[in-house]
């Protein structure tokens, strides 16, 4: 992997996301990518931005416990938004 930081214009991030899908034996309604890229802003801006992909995998992690409906993927979503935007340092 390349030590440069890159960034996808927005059909590469659609293209990343339907391989990932695909890959995974995900749907659209598993991956709300517009949540989850809302989810990892509010958590770098409030928290720290090493903790916004910690963030993800944490929502996705419970989301997958709770089962498949997409309702649970968004709320795992907003409970760690949620904890998050209350965030204060120790």
């Amino acid at each position: 992997m390349s030590d440069q930081s890159r960034t996808l214009p927005p059909e590469a991030l659609d293209d990343w996301a339907a391989a990932l899908r695909e890959r995974l034996g995900l749907s659209p309604d598993d991956v709300p990518v517009a949540a989850v890229l809302d989810l990892t802003k509010v958590v770098a801006n409030s928290v720290a931005r090493p903790a916004a992909p910690l963030g993800a995998f944490a929502a996705g992690l419970a989301a997958g416990r709770a089962g498949t409906d997409p309702a649970e993927v968004l709320a795992a979503l907003r409970e760690v938004a949620d904890l998050a935007e209350g965030w204060e340092q120790q």
